[in-house]
């Protein structure tokens, strides 16, 4: 039998041989960086002849986030999944989950790692990791993600390495990896600045529980982003305006905070576009996931450093930071979704958080996640990590989409992920809310005013004006008309219908 070290090399179908129907199976990864690649196909591949057999096969899946094809997709199609955790963004997965095929839970990402250690979430019966290197005495270096692979390491029956030899020994230079003890044993978490570093470069497994390596030459497959459009540009320009008045009222510091954005094309637009303005110098990042954008920040001295948990870049963007690492191995830090995601440091560091929302209503609520308040899209992934404890909490989205036939501001969100009480600036293209200090009423009109595109403010003020007088005034019976406009129409606005 060929040896890696003292473990058994296997194929992917034997690895799969040992995962059996019901198991709950974590997988490395979060979005499409450093996840399992070649068991998952294998996977796939037995879900379909077990099915052909007539018997049952479908695993509990969990990961740091959404993951790559093989999982959110492969895995789907082939019908392997029945249970998921704690994020997606796969196309036949979301189908499945709203047909309640599979059973989906939506979490915030810090929450996951303790969830798992207490078995929140079920025991762990295996975990297939992805690494650049397997030490006998069980050190684990990870590649382009580190997620809730540490945790899932120390805590699976039997473990799976898969040995990715297209990807550089060198990114085990920018991992820093802890894991907290349980409570109420925990100290003060040392990281007083986005790149303190308190850690190691490499997880760690018992090597008993290692079932066998397999090989892999699999590279990651991150899709590029648009360029930005004219939208985030106008948003970028409303969202630069307000953080340069924020300075020089001095409730901002010179030097800027730390800045936090989610996954998307209008964060990595929004990005870009502040990372190149002359008005904001150049800043640190304290986030979850690493894209394109940035590293030509870094590289052009706008982007001083970042802490993630994820390099969710293309395979170019990759290949610079490979190809220069004794320059990004000191300005780029990965960590554990738990460090990254961590309320206590975020809060600490005065992160400026920048996420995106499928819909917000007039006071202020945010919709991430659902279309209806019943269809899941993705999940709230870590924007409620980031603005429940962030010093300003911002969300972004285009006024209108389907040509203005939906609207992004409505009178009420049918589901909330990012209640009121947590976000203090929306802005879209149309301009920019600043909603702190402000009640319910008064952020309502800023709102439509400013952020509401022209053709949907007449009905939203309308809407105020015959709502039922109240600390926060609604209409029960018309709160969510534009939600069934849209339903029955294809209009939120039914004149508007395509």
């Amino acid at each position: 039998m060929t040896k890696y070290g003292p473990y058994p090399v296997i194929t992917a179908k034997e690895a799969a041989s040992f995962i059996k129907d019901g198991q709950t199976i974590g997988f490395s990864g979060f979005g499409a960086a450093g996840g399992a690649k070649a068991v998952p196909y294998a996977l796939a591949d037995k879900a379909e002849s077990e099915h052909r057999k007539g018997r049952p096969f479908a695993m509990r899946v969990l990961t740091g986030a959404s993951s790559g094809l093989a999982i959110d997709e492969v895995l789907a199609q082939s019908g392997a999944i029945s249970w998921r955790a704690p994020y997606q963004t796969g196309r036949s997965l979301r189908k499945q989950i709203n047909n309640q095929d599979v059973e989906y839970v939506d979490m915030h990402l810090s929450h996951v790692p303790q969830a798992m250690l207490f078995g929140f979430l079920g025991k762990m019966d295996a975990a297939v990791v992805e690494a650049s290197e397997v030490t006998p005495d069980g050190r684990v270096y990870l590649t382009t993600s580190i997620g809730i692979s540490p945790t899932m390491l120390a805590l699976a029956d039997k473990v799976i390495i898969e040995i990715n030899t297209v990807q550089s020994p060198r990114l085990r230079e920018m991992a820093d990896i802890v894991i907290l003890p349980p409570p109420p044993h925990r100290d003060p978490i040392p990281i007083a600045h986005p790149m303190s570093r308190i850690g190691v470069p490499y997880a760690t497994v018992d090597p008993k529980k290692v079932a066998g390596v397999v090989l892999n030459s699999e590279p990651d497959t991150v899709s590029e982003f648009s360029q930005p459009n004219h939208v985030s540009q106008q948003i970028a320009e409303h969202l630069v305006e307000f953080l340069v008045s924020e300075m020089k009222a001095g409730r901002i510091p010179k030097e800027l905070l730390p800045l936090q954005a989610g996954v998307g094309n209008v964060a990595n637009g929004v990005m870009g576009v502040l990372g190149t303005h002359p008005d904001i110098p150049p800043f640190s990042m304290y986030t979850e996931v690493f894209q394109d954008s940035q590293v030509e920040l870094m590289q052009k001295g706008r982007l001083l450093g970042a802490s993630a948990t994820s390099l969710n870049i293309t395979e170019d963007a990759l290949g610079v930071i490979v190809d220069n690492m004794d320059f990004f191995a000191k300005r780029l830090i990965l960590r554990p979704q738990e460090l990254s995601n961590h309320p206590g440091i975020i809060r600490r560091l005065g992160v400026i958080a920048m996420n995106t929302a499928l819909e917000m209503d007039i006071y202020g609520n945010v919709n991430s996640s659902h279309v209806y308040g019943m269809d899941i899209m993705n999940g709230i992934g870590g924007s409620g990590d980031f603005s429940r404890n962030s010093y300003l909490a911002v969300f972004m989205s285009p006024s209108i989409a389907k040509d203005g036939r939906i609207s992004s501001v409505v009178p009420m969100c049918p589901h909330i992920d990012n209640g009121e009480h947590s976000v203090q600036v929306v802005v879209t293209e149309q301009g920019l809310a600043d909603l702190r200090g402000l009640g319910p009423l008064h952020r309502a009109k800023k709102i439509i005013e400013n952020c509401a595109h022209p053709m949907y403010r007449d009905y939203l003020f309308r809407y105020i004006e015959n709502s039922r007088a109240g600390h926060i005034p609604h209409d029960l019976n018309k709160c969510f008309e534009l939600h069934r406009n849209l339903m029955e129409t294809g209009s939120m606005l039914p004149g508007l219908s395509a």
